[in-house]
């Protein structure tokens, strides 16, 4: 095979773990692991929820020759240059996995690489791009028909977490439950969210001591700015949510501790889905955490607190941009998180697939003992958990995304 370059285009930590991690381990599986025939670059485009780990997260993964960040983006996208001035072979294809879809337009032009770009909800440039690979049918329901051969439903990369699915296992001798906290990777919901799930394991901890909690860690986040989300010289919320206060405890197992003693256990593997299987019910805020449980068929109450509606800025797109603005920021996020909270339609994945709420959904002003009591009140009775896993293996649809992708790289290579 004549050598070939697959660039990859991304952007956000959501798109970076979710979408890329799976999507070049495919093309490895599909076109072999010499690096000398098929070598695998990441480009990252600026993103209003990036952490700015993004690029370390995309260059660990073994599948990976070499990534750019994405604060030299504007300069590869204008110019053709990258920030290494890294060569390129003559023949390769260029794979759109987040950003804005007119880049790999322009930059496929630039290299003269075939295009190929993974559509979820949209796809734009019909004329100019070589390939689509779509989530669904729906997305090409508008296309022309001159235009139709392009595109090839795929089906919803955020399933691929399904694959690892276990079967979930409870030691009844110790009648031992396993509660999943997922408080999300941005200080947007990082500040609301760690002491209002603390504040909920304490109160949970009361009643049912036996009971195990684990945090999954985000790989953008160090346990240290964790921890610093519940320090009460750090974080108001600890104090508006009523945490106790609670100390990192750095280990080969490393733990958050209260003052009562109770032990958060914190996983640094990731993905965490063997974890998160084991888990009878798991809260989580609004995002990919959704998508990746309703795969794994893990019951979940989704929280959305709104004690301090400026805190919320991780919109996508022009509101994420808005809210994020210097002075002005903290005013725009206030409208954007009105607004949106006032029309509020299904916010969590699971429900957005199944066009119902099959997982609760908690927004406004919430209440720590209100929510734990929701949670005791489901694992007193498991019936419920099961009726949620039930419906949630019914609307996670088929996996096999990457491999159909990656098909489709290879086809256009």
């Amino acid at each position: 095979m004549t050598p070939v370059d697959i660039l990859i285009l991304s952007n956000g930590p959501g798109e970076v773990t979710t979408w890329v991690r799976p999507v070049v381990k495919a093309l490895r599986e599909k076109l072999g692991d010499d690096s000398s025939v098929v070598r695998i670059s990441v480009v990252l485009s600026p993103c209003p929820n990036a952490t700015g780990k993004e690029g370390a997260i995309a260059l660990s993964y073994p599948e990976v020759d070499r990534v750019q960040s994405a604060e030299h983006f504007w300069q590869f996208l204008l110019w053709g240059k990258t920030f290494d001035n890294w060569e390129w072979r003559d023949r390769g294809v260029v794979v759109f996995l987040g950003g804005d879809q007119i880049f790999p337009v322009v930059i496929g032009k630039k290299l003269g690489y075939r295009t190929v770009i993974y559509a979820e909800w949209d796809a734009r440039w019909h004329n100019l791009i070589d390939r689509f690979g779509i989530m669904q049918a729906k997305v090409a329901a508008k296309v022309s028909p001159k235009y139709a051969h392009k595109f090839t439903v795929v089906g919803d990369l955020m399933l691929e977490a399904q694959k690892f699915e276990q079967v979930i296992t409870t030691d009844s001798s110790l009648n031992t439950e396993i509660i999943g906290l997922l408080p999300g990777s941005k200080a947007a919901k990082l500040a609301q969210g760690v002491p209002l799930l603390l504040a909920i394991a304490e109160y949970i901890h009361a009643k049912k001591p036996q009971t195990r909690f684990v945090i999954p860690v985000a790989p953008t986040l160090d346990l240290q700015t964790l921890a610093n989300f519940a320090d009460t010289h750090k974080n108001n919320f600890v104090n508006i949510f009523g945490s106790l206060p609670t100390t990192l405890v750095e280990s080969e197992h490393p733990v958050l501790k209260t003052a009562t003693g109770l032990c958060l256990e914190l996983c640094r593997e990731n993905p965490a889905h063997e974890l998160l299987s084991q888990c009878s019910i798991c809260l989580t805020t609004v995002g990919a955490n959704t998508a990746e449980l309703g795969a794994l068929a893990v019951p979940m109450i989704v929280l959305i607190p709104t004690q301090q509606l400026d805190a919320m800025r991780s919109w996508d797109g022009l509101p994420g941009l808005l809210a994020n603005l210097p002075v002005l920021g903290s005013t725009f996020a206030k409208v954007i998180n009105s607004l949106v909270l006032s029309r509020k339609g299904l916010l969590a994945w699971p429900n957005i697939w199944a066009k119902e709420e099959i997982v609760p959904e908690l927004v406004g002003q919430l209440q720590p003992q209100e929510v734990a009591e929701m949670v005791l009140d489901f694992l007193d009775h498991p019936e419920k958990l099961e009726a949620i896993r039930a419906k949630l293996r019914s609307v996670r649809g088929e996996s096999g995304a990457a491999q159909k992708l990656a098909s489709l790289v290879s086809d256009s290579l």
